[in-house]
Parts: C-alpha cells; structure tokens; sequence
C-alpha cells in the first residue's frame, strides 16, 4: 500500500469567511470552490509552500465542531515566523491557546484557535540544547 498524499478538510459554518480569513492569515489562495443553494459544497485551497487544504460549510453528515460543543481539527504549521503567524491569526479573529515560546523539544511553538474552532499548532525547530539532545525522554 502507498499513500501519495492526506489533504485536511475543516467543515465550519460560515466557509466563505473561513475562505477569507485562511487567505489572510496563512496566505492561502482559493484553487476551487462548488457551493449549492448558497452553501459552500467544497472549496480548495493552496498555501504558498504547496500544501493543500480544504473547507466547506458544515452540513448534517459533516457538523461544525463549535456547534457540538467540542473543538475542531489539530493541525501543525511549520513557518519561519510563528510569532508574526500567531499575531496576525489573533488580530485576524483567533484566540490563542498557548502563547508561543520556546519548548524543551527543539521547536519555538504556540497554539492559536481559529474563528471556527479549530487549533493551529505554529512552529518553528530550533537548535536544541546538548543537554536536551542528550536527556532520556521517555
């Protein structure tokens, strides 16, 4: 078995918002979009590193996860600047979750939750300490 690809796909209620705000934070550019009876049925979107994502209204077989009272899909974003990502999700419309710093894993990295309830980890590896590269992590 090979699997060439996994391509997320967030359901919110409001998908055209969404649609905005990802072009916003993360620079996506909208690749495709199908909507019926004012309903977003599918939309793709591209990030400039080449990774694709999708978004669509929220639906009885596909529930915004903000309206079950839980939260949405984690994903990781690996950038250069996840201070400035986070920054500007907040200022955006998101909530952070935990502020970014720098972690005792090798990463500096923070979580922001987006308008729509799903959590973005931001992140960036940074040089890890020897005595971190050495420790016995279980």
């Amino acid at each position: 078995m090979s699997i060439e690809q996994i391509t997320p796909k967030l359901s919110v209620e409001g998908a055209d918002k969404a649609i905005r705000y990802y072009s916003e934070v993360l620079a996506a550019v909208l690749r495709d979009r199908h909507a019926a009876d004012g309903r977003v049925l599918f939309a793709e979107l591209a990030l400039p590193c080449g990774a694709m994502f999708q978004v669509k209204d929220a639906d009885e077989f596909d529930p915004d996860p903000l309206r079950l009272g839980g939260r949405g899909v984690l994903l990781t974003v690996v950038t250069d600047d996840p201070d400035d990502l986070a920054r500007r999700m907040v200022a955006a419309g998101g909530e952070t979750v935990f502020e970014v710093a720098d972690q005792y894993y090798g990463a500096r990295q923070g979580r922001v939750r987006d308008p729509f309830g799903h959590e973005w980890i931001i992140g960036t590896p940074v040089p890890r300490a020897a005595e971190f590269a050495s420790a016995d992590i279980p």
